[in-house]
Formats: C-alpha cells, sequence, structure tokens
C-alpha cells in the first residue's frame, strides 16, 4: 500500500523533497505544517503517495472549514522551480475520491513529459468552483474561490517549488469557472483554456442552465449566489466582465455536436451521448461564439477551436487538452 504521511508534527522535509523523500524511504515521514493556526492559513495535514509524481494531498482549509482533496502531479525534474498548471471538473463526476481528469481524461498520461506541476482539486462538480453565500445542506460549506485563488497558490507552490506562474482549464462547468476565476483573479493565471462551456450567468437562460447543474448535485443555486436579482449572478457572468481577459492567453473551443470519431458501437450509453451530448455541445459552440464575438468587439485576442465534429463528452476533451496545450505551455514560458 502507498504510504500515508502524517503532516501535523514537528519532523520536517523541506520543499519538493517532501513527498518524494516519503515515496523513496516508504516511511511514515512526518512534514511540518506549511502556515501557521494563529495566521489561519492554510496547511497541508497529509498527503499519500499514488505514486512518486501522483499525490493526494489533503490541505487543511480555513475557508472550506475542513480538509480538501487535492491531486498533485509533479514533473520529472523537481530540482527546478515549475509552473503550474489547476485542471477543473464538469458539471458531474464519475468518482468522489478522484477528479474527471485522472479519471476520464488522462491527465497523468498527459503531463507524464510535461515540465509543470498540475493541481486537481476533488469534490467540485456541481460547485461552480465558486464562494457560496451560504452552507449547502447537502455539500456543506464552499468556497472554493478563496481555496483555488487565495490558499492553495502560495501552499502548493511552496510545498512543491512553484514557480507563481500559473495556468487554468476545465470543461463544461469547469470552463465557466476557469474563465471566471481568471476575471476575478487579477494576475493570479497567466493563462486559461476553456472547452464546451456556456458563460453566460445574468439572463434568465444563463441562470436556468446554472440552476440545472447545481441541482443535478443536489445543491441549491440560492445557497450559491442568492435569488435571481442577487448581484453575485451579474458578477459572474463571464460575458459580461470579458475585458478583464485582456493580457490573459485565451484558448476556447467547442465541437458542433455532430458525433464523430468517438461515437462507435462500442461507447457506452451511445444513444444519449450522441442525442443530449450533441444537443448540449450545439448549445456550448453558440455560448462559445458569443463569447467570442464580445471580446473581439472588445479587441481581445484569443484563440478559438470550433471542431466540425463532438459532443459533450470527455474523449472530445482528452483531444482539447492536447490541442489547447501549446498555446498554455507558450504562455507558461519564461521570457527568452
Amino acid at each position: 500500500m502507498a504510504p500515508v504521511f502524517d503532516c501535523r508534527a514537528t519532523h520536517t522535509v523541506t520543499g519538493w523533497l517532501r513527498p518524494l523523500a516519503a515515496v523513496v524511504f516508504g516511511a511514515a515521514f512526518v512534514v511540518a505544517p506549511v502556515g501557521h493556526a494563529d495566521t489561519f492559513e492554510a496547511r497541508i495535514d497529509r498527503i499519500h503517495a499514488v505514486t512518486d509524481r501522483w499525490l493526494r494531498v489533503y490541505v487543511d482549509s480555513p475557508a472550506m472549514g475542513r480538509d480538501v482533496q487535492v491531486d498533485v502531479l509533479l514533473p520529472a525534474d523537481q530540482t527546478r522551480p515549475h509552473p503550474t498548471v489547476y485542471l477543473l471538473e464538469g458539471g458531474d463526476n464519475l468518482r468522489p475520491d478522484e477528479n474527471d481528469w485522472t479519471t476520464q481524461g488522462g491527465a497523468v498520461e498527459f503531463f507524464a513529459d510535461k515540465d509543470v506541476a498540475v493541481v486537481l482539486p476533488v469534490g467540485g462538480a456541481g460547485s461552480f468552483y465558486t464562494d457560496w453565500h451560504n452552507d449547502d445542506p447537502v455539500h456543506g460549506r464552499q468556497k472554493w474561490e478563496t481555496l483555488l485563488t487565495r490558499e492553495l497558490p502560495p501552499l502548493l507552490d511552496k510545498a512543491f517549488n512553484g514557480n507563481g506562474v500559473n495556468a487554468i482549464a476545465g470543461p463544461s462547468m469547469g470552463a465557466h469557472a476557469a474563465l471566471a476565476l481568471t476575471e476575478r483573479s487579477g494576475p493570479l493565471y497567466r493563462a486559461v483554456a476553456a472547452f464546451s462551456g456556456c458563460y453566460q450567468t445574468s439572463d434568465q437562460l444563463g441562470q436556468t442552465a446554472t440552476r440545472y447543474i447545481v441541482g443535478s448535485k443536489r445543491g441549491d443555486a440560492e445557497d450559491m449566489w442568492g435569488p435571481p436579482d442577487d448581484a453575485d449572478w451579474a458578477a459572474h457572468d463571464v460575458v459580461a466582465h470579458a475585458s478583464a481577459l485582456r493580457g490573459k492567453t485565451v484558448y476556447l473551443s467547442a465541437g458542433s455536436g455532430l458525433s464523430g470519431p468517438h461515437e462507435t458501437l462500442d461507447t457506452p450509453n451511445l444513444p444519449d451521448v450522441a442525442v443530449n451530448g450533441g444537443l448540449l455541445e450545439a448549445v456550448t459552440a453558440q455560448c462559445t461564439r458569443t463569447l467570442q464575438a464580445h471580446l473581439q468587439e472588445a479587441a481581445i485576442a484569443a484563440t478559438y477551436d470550433y471542431t466540425p465534429q463532438g459532443t459533450h463528452s470527455w474523449p472530445y476533451w482528452v483531444d482539447q487538452l492536447a490541442a489547447s496545450w501549446p498555446t498554455l505551455s507558450g504562455a507558461l514560458a519564461p521570457p527568452r
């Protein structure tokens, strides 16, 4: 069984060597907490090593009021400071204890030869990765924006040798969240990729879609952003705040909704994927074109990829991660 290390005692293994040392020696290494109780900073509580480069990091988050699982994929060379890519899930998830980018998205294999760390928050499906107004009866306290933009970056950079340069990406619900977090967090994310998303939350159609996604995970959207006239619905409207993407590297994609190479007789739930997934993807293509029109009107540069086929499903987002990588990695590279 892979080792679990307790991070609450006083013996310290520093920097990137902390998880590596525990993996190599197979011991219950103890790691001094990053942050101090009197300043209410997030801290690493414990680490479970899936492999020597795939770590399940349990973060004691003051914002969330609990331990939050955050999977981290480390680069092969951990001796040099490296950029970090945050990968968000969509509105649903295959397993509650793992981010879909590792269960369905091929992230472990894709990033094996990339000189970046990858951060995969677990448990955010249906949350829009935002700070909710109220604790939810089903999901409890949800303060994802604070966790992702304030607590995790300095904590994980210090623990795993990050250089402070970040990108963020996600599909579907995670596409909206990736762009909204980029708009709302100033210089934190240098680049963003959004696959198959819809980006308006202040109009009736956008609110209806948002409520459906939250409700599909048994959450209440009024606990998230309040009643329909609450200012937070408009505050998280990506299209309305598109000007905040100026100066960022932006990649947007969507499929046409037509079945393509990933719809075969072996595809599980093929009729649902082809029909419902096709209709949903066609809608997200229109949503993406709406955002594109606003970005172009504001003379904000972005890269767009509208594929002639593609349903709202993970095989196409796997393709898009690879397609977007030259754009994202170019933004993460140090200037020459």
